[in-house]
């Protein structure tokens, strides 16, 4: 079992930048692709960024491209989201979430955070 915890979520300024941080616990060797997800009041929870075991295949949603970060520490078993001009519609709850050997979940994720909220103002 893989235990996640994001932190660095907060208030911000419209152009404003964010650090958010996930640390993975447990079996942390079972895991393979990590990844953000966001999800807005009202609305689905939505694909953000995704970087592969090794760091060498990074994904990232349109909608942030050029503007979000994506990083991995496996040693210290720890992922970050590195978010630049930020938007008003940036706000949401941040989730990291863990693809874990032998597992499947929402898409493919089987390892989710609780979730850390970032609201953007203008």
């Amino acid at each position: 079992q893989v235990q996640l915890v994001e932190s660095g979520g907060g208030l911000a300024q419209a152009g404003d930048s964010l650090t958010l941080s996930c640390a993975a616990s447990g079996r942390t060797f079972t895991v393979f692709r990590m990844a953000w997800f966001r999800q807005a009041a009202g609305k689905e929870r939505d694909f953000v960024a995704s970087i592969s075991r090794s760091g060498g295949e990074i994904v990232y949603a349109d909608s942030v491209k050029g503007r979000f970060t994506i990083s991995r520490d496996n040693p210290k078993n720890t992922m970050a989201l590195r978010m630049n001009s930020l938007q008003p519609e940036d706000t949401a709850v941040y989730y990291c979430a863990a693809q874990v050997g032998g597992t499947t979940g929402y898409a493919g994720y089987s390892s989710w955070g609780r979730g850390t909220q970032v609201t953007v103002f203008s």
